[in-house]
């Protein structure tokens, strides 16, 4: 047997929002690894510890869940406007796989802080004790995000009092606007693929269910969740232990990317895992939260819980919070409706962890929706930093 090395490339270890991931700067990386291709796909595969059949990646950094499975590249932009140019990239647990077909809205409050950390924003605009205005390309859809970064003493100020319900200790606030969301960069199509705020989805073998199929933040399809047996309160030990059901939801979620035109096959469905999400809605609830927190019926204008990679999310996903968000604003959608209908620019909603708020400013324009931007905040903290360690052979993945 060869005898095979490791090589070290720079990194920095982040939390983002509810969220962590490894983060790269692009010129940190190897050669043949700045571009897309299967040496990049390796050595993130490789980084966080994927394909692990046992689940558990302990042969990595990732933390055996759709929300720690995760990687960034980081570079200084030259679209004009533009700072830093944002790649994310979703990394399959048990699968040798790197999904590339959307963007993280959890890990994007990290970019913005983790920019300056890497020198990639001029030291001439950082204030000594304010905020820095940072513009952001997301490479993966083509979309700008808006970041404001909270700065003291001329550095990022990571700590502070911002209580965000998923994380456990409080940090300094990250606003994000997402301009013009509801475009999904190469995918293309209208906010609403369809050209309804519901559709009627048909499921084979399943049901035919209504839903609100929706390009915004992320793609995802919206199911009320009396129609398919929830009550909008469960917990992830509610499902995540149900194999059936996540069988289901997976079937749903192919015949959702297909009536959406994300896919051509449903076989694709299986080679898309980031991309598109399922989120069932109800109405307010009390329930109690995964941390033993009592959320009211007051405490929420509406409950929805999302899958991710397969899995009940342990919170919510930033870019479903804009999808969740930008529907409650269109009056009509199973997410108004379930908010209890009318115009709205902001909506709070229940989740697993608790309860977060987002808002969204929308308009019709010739008879079609239009959003123009989705407001949320979170926080980010940096975790760790210095040298990934992967095998040498990274480098010869074909």
């Amino acid at each position: 047997m060869a005898v095979d090395h490791q090589i070290k490339i720079p990194a920095t270890y982040v939390r983002g929002g509810t969220s962590k991931g490894v983060f790269f700067h692009l010129e940190d990386l190897p050669e043949a690894a700045r571009q897309p291709g299967a040496v990049r796909d390796a050595i993130l595969l490789r980084a966080l510890g994927s394909p692990d059949p046992y689940g558990k990646q302990i042969d990595g950094m990732g933390n055996a869940s759709s929300s720690t499975s995760k990687s960034v590249i980081l570079a200084r932009s030259t679209r004009p406007g533009h700072d830093v140019d944002y790649l994310f990239g979703q990394v399959s647990i048990d699968q040798p796989f790197v999904d590339w077909s959307g963007n993280c809205g959890n890990l994007s409050a990290a970019v913005g802080p983790v920019a300056i950390h890497m020198g990639l924003i001029d030291a001439a605009r950082i204030p000594r004790n304010g905020e820095v205005t940072i513009r952001i390309w997301q490479a993966n859809i083509g979309k700008t995000i808006v970041a404001h970064v909270p700065i003291t003493d001329g550095q990022v100020q990571e700590l502070g009092d911002f209580e965000l319900d998923g994380v456990t200790f409080p940090a300094a606030e990250v606003r994000l606007e997402f301009l013009d969301p509801a475009d999904e960069g190469e995918d293309g199509g209208a906010m609403f693929p369809t050209g309804k705020v519901v559709d009627r989805l048909e499921v084979p073998g399943i049901g035919t269910f209504d839903a609100t199929l929706i390009n915004a933040g992320i793609p995802t399809i919206f199911l009320n969740a009396a129609d398919i047996g929830y009550s909008g309160r469960e917990l992830q030990d509610d499902l995540n232990g149900d194999e059936a059901a996540l069988a289901r939801f997976e079937t749903i979620r192919a015949h959702g990317a297909l009536k959406m035109g994300l896919i051509k096959d449903l076989a694709e469905a299986a080679t898309r895992q980031h991309t598109p999400k399922v989120a069932f809605v109800a109405p307010p609830s009390a329930y109690t939260s995964s941390s033993g927190k009592t959320v009211g019926t007051g405490d929420a204008d509406l409950l929805v819980r999302a899958l991710s990679m397969g899995k009940l999310h342990h919170a919510m996903m930033g870019t479903a919070a804009v999808a969740i968000g930008t529907a409650a604003a269109v009056p009509g959608t199973l997410v108004n409706l379930a908010a209890g209908g009318g115009e709205r620019q902001s909506v709070r909603f229940g989740h697993p962890s608790g309860t977060l708020r987002v808002g969204a400013e929308a308009k019709q324009v010739n008879g079609d929706w239009q959003v123009t931007k989705a407001l949320m905040s979170r926080s980010a903290r940096i975790l760790m930093e210095g040298w990934i360690r992967v095998p040498k052979s990274c480098l010869d993945a074909k």
